[in-house]
């Protein structure tokens, strides 16, 4: 069945799309729950089982492959519960000669956009047939279920131990116990890989029937990859088809318009990236599925009759209609993900009363690209969430980092022989001596510095899923009250809290969310972090350039030029061309700055 709906909404941290599927899914909606972290997903099978009256189990910690079953059944509650509220959503009654449909019905035709011929298809339907029974044939052949879909970060595959010192084999890391999951679940949907390839983790995937096509193409879990580029998804798409496994969807994000960690490329631009896929669509596919087949054929497994279909589709700051429309109809796309908008939805996500009244006064620089991930990656930061003002008092008090209760990011072997969390306790401490006895050889200034790069990270494991525990009342003795959230940019031009039929209504043009006149088009907004991006390069050199930094400097501005070139051919006839001009001139700027540090390194 067609999608109805243009939009899908992407994962959001750890606790702000937990259980968006339960809120959108049977209105035909696609979103996606993380599920990396098993603690919440036990937290919130409690929280429903015993909501929804359903018998419930603690799953223990000491219990074999616990993680991967923890997240196995709460994804089946998901698909339990979603497929009964779309069945009580269908539902019709006949009342004096007259058919009543229910609220929700009414709103999944609502949420439609206007123009869409199966919602007036279904306003014909109810006003001139009086047999209930052709209507509810009707509704189950045309209304369709939104998918529960999955993100898995590929970069969760430290070793786990029991009982602290036994160290666990590989498929029990993380991310391999989330694949489980996933894979030993009822759900027919996705899941995405985000964070770039991992080999270990892909070579897991052909260990479970449900990835494999049957004899008509149908594939009951499906791989999505979020990418920043061309190259990298043919690189991972002919290394999965080399396994029997097809990518279903690319994910194209925008390096550093968007939520959460932010994978910056070498200044290449999410239009001419878009335009790339655009004209290589078919070529991906044909350079793939020839491997596809060869790989399925030693596997001994089914070659499907068709070709198998490959969805391209987009994410990062989008924010009109207008750009929503362009994105669908120029590049074509299959679906455009809305993001942080979203946080201004209740009935959606997760966010709790005063971090919502935060990103609603939020204003460009109060969203910024920050040093606390432990991941040692940008992450996207709103500034004074209670999750830094915590870490800023430990600071304080003179006890810096955090304690480490997930472990999931506990990356660092720097010290310890198991892996720890530069965001911990233990971590900083360990840093902060090591700079101390160093300190004789280096500037009052520097010393600072170094400082705050070691107790910059912040434990966004909790941050990041205690909002779940705020909105819904659920014990957090150990997480505590403390939220980090992770917005985009283009939380900056949304500043109320909204409805999920207003958003819509919003995304498909038929109302206006957005009060501020100043906010640039996507593509431009993107340009110019790149180039703000550029400028930090540029002041963070405290010596010559090497030959990788020139190589890199120049292929960042290069790319930039030539995605500048690529925007003024696009826009021509739009307005956004002036701040084009305006790019041009900071871009050739920098090129002079970057050109005196090459210089002097030669």
């Amino acid at each position: 069945m067609i999608n109805q709906h243009t939009f899908h909404i992407p994962v959001m941290g750890i606790g702000f799309t937990i259980d968006t599927p339960l809120k959108v899914a049977h209105f035909g909606i696609d979103s996606v729950v993380f599920i990396s972290d098993d603690a919440i997903i036990e937290k919130m099978r409690k929280f429903y089982s015993e909501k929804f009256k359903l018998p419930y189990y603690k799953i223990n910690d000491n219990e074999n492959d616990c993680r991967a079953k923890r997240i196995t059944d709460y994804l089946n509650l998901l698909k339990n519960q979603v497929e009964r509220k779309f069945n009580e959503l269908k539902k019709l009654s006949l009342i004096e000669g007259k058919i009543v449909i229910t609220e929700n019905l009414k709103k999944y035709f609502n949420l439609l956009p206007n123009k869409l011929t199966l919602k007036k298809e279904f306003d014909k339907l109810i006003n001139s047939v009086s047999n209930i029974d052709d209507i509810k044939n009707w509704l189950s052949a045309n209304l369709k279920l939104g998918e529960i879909n999955v993100n898995i970060m590929t970069k969760l595959d430290k070793t786990n131990y029991v009982n602290k010192t036994e160290a666990l084999p590989i498929h029990y890391n993380d991310a391999h116990a989330s694949l489980r999951g996933f894979a030993n679940s009822n759900l027919e949907s996705s899941v995405i890989f985000s964070a770039g390839m991992n080999p270990r983790l892909f070579s897991y995937i052909d260990k479970f029937d449900d990835f494999f096509p049957d004899e008509y193409g149908n594939i009951k879990k499906r791989i999505v990859l979020k990418v920043s580029d061309y190259r990298s998804a043919l690189i991972q798409g002919k290394f999965l088809a080399k396994k029997g496994i097809w990518v279903s969807e690319y994910r194209i994000e925008s390096g550093l318009n968007c939520g959460g960690h932010a994978f910056a490329t070498e200044g290449y631009l999410m239009g001419p990236i878009l335009d790339e896929f655009k004209k290589n669509k078919q070529e991906l596919i044909e350079s793939i599925d020839q491997i596809l087949i060869n790989a399925l054929r030693k596997k001994g497994r089914t070659v499907p009759k068709t070709k198998l279909k490959l969805k391209i589709t987009a994410q990062g700051g989008v924010g009109t209609a207008e750009e929503h429309k362009f994105l669908l109809n120029y590049y074509q796309l299959d679906s455009i993900g809305w993001g942080s908008p979203f946080l201004l939805v209740p009935e959606v996500t997760n966010v709790d009363e005063k971090t919502i009244e935060k990103l609603s006064s939020a204003k460009e620089n109060d969203l910024y690209l920050s040093n606390i991930s432990p991941l040692g990656v940008p992450f996207n930061n709103l500034r004074g969430n209670t999750k830094d003002i915590e870490k800023q008092n430990y600071i304080t008090k003179g006890r810096p980092g955090s304690a480490c209760h997930r472990k999931y990011l506990a990356l660092n072997s720097e010290f310890t022989e198991q892996t720890i969390c530069t965001a911990s306790r233990q971590y900083q401490n360990l840093k902060l001596k090591e700079l101390d006895n160093n300190r004789a050889e280096m500037s009052q200034k520097e010393y600072n510095k170094n400082i705050s790069i070691i107790t910059s990270p912040t434990c966004i494991c909790l941050g990041l899923e205690t909002t779940a525990y705020l909105v819904n009342d659920i014990e957090r003795k150990i997480e505590g009250d403390a939220v980090s959230i992770c917005p985009g940019p283009n939380m900056a031009y949304f500043s109320k809290k909204v409805s999920l039929l207003q958003m819509a209504k919003h995304i498909y043009g038929e109302t206006n969310l957005i009060d501020r006149q100043d906010r640039p088009n996507m593509f431009i907004k993107e340009l110019y972090l790149y180039l703000n991006f550029l400028k930090d390069k540029i002041n963070d050199v405290t010596s010559n350039l090497n030959l990788k930094e020139i190589k890199y400097f120049n292929n960042f501005t290069r790319n930039l030029k030539e995605g500048i070139e690529y925007y003024k051919n696009l826009l021509t006839k739009k307005e956004d061309f002036k701040e084009l001009e305006n790019c041009n001139l900071i871009l050739a700027k920098f090129e002079n700055n970057i050109q005196k540090l090459i210089t002097e390194a030669v």
